[in-house]
């Protein structure tokens, strides 16, 4: 049973996956996304859970701090809908308040640059929504 983990943007898609046992989260990629343009980097999914055998999709849900749904939690929903009719896989929406700030502190903390923290973070997002999820379960 693997499960994929993404944190879903305006214009990246943080993508994690786990072991198959279910229990550690590893970041796979980050991919290009234009949300304006309605392109989601469908093919691109579509490969990693075919090549992962993903069999459920856990996606970040960035609540506001008071637990309403705003705008990009909207956004989320509608993204996790798409992914479900897309592939017939069934999507978790897992609330990632944080997550982002927590990945940005990680690599700060392990001295990583401007630059390189910019092209991991939506990715170590992922990893941190996905390792919730599984702990959670676990």
């Amino acid at each position: 049973m693997r499960v994929l983990g993404l944190d879903v943007g305006s214009k990246t898609i943080g993508v994690a996956v786990s072991d198959e046992m279910g229990w550690t989260a590893q970041g796979i990629e980050t991919i290009k996304i234009n949300e304006e343009r309605q392109q989601f980097g469908l093919q691109r999914l579509g490969e990693i859970i075919k090549e992962y055998q993903v069999d459920s999709v856990v996606i970040g849900l960035p609540k506001n701090m008071n637990g309403t749904i705003g705008p990009r939690g909207e956004a989320s929903q509608s993204f996790a809908a798409l992914i479900e009719s897309e592939f017939n896989v069934p999507t978790i929406l897992w609330d990632e308040r944080l997550t982002t700030m927590a990945a940005e502190r990680v690599l700060l903390e392990a001295d990583v640059s401007r630059k390189k923290r910019k092209k991991v973070i939506d990715k170590m997002a992922a990893v941190m929504i996905l390792q919730g999820y599984l702990d959670s379960k676990n």
